[in-house]
């Protein structure tokens, strides 16, 4: 007889949002593949059905929610997470705190649950006062019915011991070697800068903004990424790309292969995360072998080590560097090499998927 796992916290399958999307894109086969029952829950509109590498075999099932900024996760895990109780599958994989307020109900179900904690969303600054308390409530509610924690950092870790007297086990994001890839039109290999991120202020996009005023003078820059609501950053891009002939605005791209080809092909990667943990775009550009130049946080050093150039986020350190790193070949094929590494050594998703299986595995013996 075959188990049972229900997916809840994410826009569904398969979906190219962020991070969380990106792993159950990569989890769900492979537990359908494993002979898992899968169904991931979504919203409407928010999935690719053309998607080439749809896996058949896993259910996808959208709800009604209120789509908007601060309520869509609270009101698309709600209405989630009651149809999971109608279907009862054997154990659920719940994704982001803001749905361990629902955590209680699926307890009532007798239906165990693995929960990625994600980072620590209440520090983020894209987040107002409300949307931050209600975020720390969400931990404490996960800290306290949540049966298994996912923490996908060491640091995430150690913040929910200490914070909320909770151990979590550790699987972090992973990513898949992309083979060779084209290079990207009108661009060269190890020629261009590029950052990709959501416009978000942790991420530090302002401040590339600002140094690409510097790099462009230099070199093309390639900015790939949105707020998903439009908004400051969004515009501030818009005027830089219209304003210099060097900058390339992209916006959100959906096409894995040709966002690998940017990374394997770019002269500097700037990554400008600065709150959570292992970041998923980050571990991809390792896999691609892209040169980095990295926000100097404890997230981003316990994933790169030493495979990167470390800056603080101000608009002439990040333009100094990334500079500097296009024009030093033996340096970017150096830090190429060494990320390609280092990812391979502890961040594949052949390897985090089977540790995601082992743990929900655990979960249903219990």
């Amino acid at each position: 007889m075959s188990k049972s796992v229900a997916v809840i916290g994410t826009r569904g399958y398969p979906s190219y949002y962020g991070g969380f999307e990106t792993a159950v894109r990569k989890i769900a086969p492979h537990l359908a593949e494993q002979g898992w029952d899968v169904t991931v829950y979504g919203r409407d509109g928010a999935t690719r059905d053309d998607d080439p590498d749809l896996d058949p075999r896993v259910r996808a099932k959208t709800t009604r929610g209120v789509e908007s900024k601060s309520l869509s996760t609270l009101s698309y895990g709600l209405t989630a997470t009651l149809d999971a109780m109608i279907r009862k599958p054997d154990v659920a994989l719940v994704m982001n705190v803001a749905n361990g307020f629902w955590l209680p109900l699926l307890k009532l179900r007798g239906i165990p649950t693995l929960v990625n904690v994600d980072g620590i969303e209440w520090e983020r600054a894209k987040w107002g006062r409300l949307a931050k308390l209600m975020f720390r409530a969400g931990a404490k509610t996960t800290a306290w019915w949540g049966t298994r924690l996912v923490a996908d950092a060491r640091e995430i870790a150690r913040r929910w011991r200490d914070g909320f007297g909770r151990d979590s086990v550790f699987i972090p994001y992973g990513g898949e070697e992309p083979g060779d890839l084209p290079v990207e039109e009108g661009q060269t290999h190890r020629g261009y800068a590029l950052i990709v991120a959501r416009f978000v202020p942790e991420n530090t996009v302002h401040e590339f903004i600002e140094a690409a005023r510097t790099i462009a003078l230099m070199t093309n820059v390639v900015i790939v990424g949105s707020s998903g609501y439009g908004g400051e950053i969004d515009d501030a891009v818009r005027l830089l790309a219209d304003a210099e002939p060097r900058v390339t605005w992209l916006g959100h791209l959906s096409d894995d292969r040709r966002l690998l080809a940017l990374w394997q092909h770019a002269g500097a990667y700037f990554h400008g995360h600065s709150v959570g943990g292992t970041n998923p775009a980050l571990v991809q550009a390792m896999l691609c072998g892209a040169p980095t130049v990295a926000r100097d946080t404890v997230y981003n050093r316990e994933v790169l080590d030493d495979a990167a150039v470390f800056v603080q986020p101000t608009p002439s350190e990040i333009a100094s560097a990334v500079v500097g790193l296009i024009g030093d070949a033996a340096r970017q094929e150096e830090l190429s090499t060494a990320a390609r590494s280092r990812a391979l050594e502890h961040y594949t998703w052949a390897d985090i998927c089977r540790r995601y299986e082992v743990e929900l595995e655990g979960l249903v013996r219990r």
